[in-house]
């Protein structure tokens, strides 16, 4: 069976979780204490970072990369568009991810400017969606997983609203209606 090396509060985790949901693969979650540590996780990745996840002994870490290893271990249902463009699309999205993330953790740390460079982010994911229902393309897929962890902490969390991005608010209710999605909105809640 699969293990997931995992942080409830952590996005990243977060992503790798839904990815597995929508996959319907069956896991098991071991947690690592962010505040503290335990040195053996620097055993499952150098970096001592979470997500890491081992499959039969074999050890993976980073969210994007872990996302991409399911989609390829686990085809069905496909979280990756037929389409070449869509599928460099949703690549893009996810490799451009910090452009997004950056703000949120300065936001977090309560960084001057950092409100106006998330708002900044959030037009740019309004606009990409007012032309398109998905950040991929036509179909939900990893790319709107790559995002969604942040945008729920954030609103969760550090108080952010999407009032002002009205496709971008859509876009996250539609979200909100896919079970994954709605498990990882409920525990942020919890946090």
């Amino acid at each position: 069976m699969l293990t997931l090396y995992d942080a409830p509060r952590c996005p990243f985790c977060a992503r790798v979780r839904i990815t597995l949901a929508e996959k319907n693969v069956e896991f098991e979650a071991i947690e690592v204490d962010l505040t503290e540590r335990p040195a053996w996780i620097y055993e499952k990745n150098v970096t001592g970072r979470v997500p890491v996840i081992e499959d039969d002994g074999w050890l993976l870490p980073e969210s994007a990369v872990i996302m991409e290893y399911l989609e390829e271990r686990y085809p069905e249902p496909p979280l990756l568009a037929a389409d070449p463009a869509d599928r460099a699309l949703a690549r893009l999205w996810i490799f451009r991810h910090d452009d997004l993330a950056k703000p949120f953790y300065g936001l977090w740390r309560k960084e001057d400017g950092a409100a106006a460079r998330l708002d900044e982010q959030l037009a740019r994911l309004d606009a990409a969606l007012e032309l398109r229902p998905w950040l991929g393309g036509a179909e939900y897929g990893l790319a709107d997983i790559a995002y969604v962890p942040w945008l729920l902490r954030a609103r969760e969390m550090l108080g952010v609203e999407y009032d002002g991005f009205p496709a971008l608010s859509a876009w996250l209710d539609r979200l909100l209606e896919r079970p994954a999605v709605a498990a990882e909105a409920g525990l942020v809640a919890s946090l």
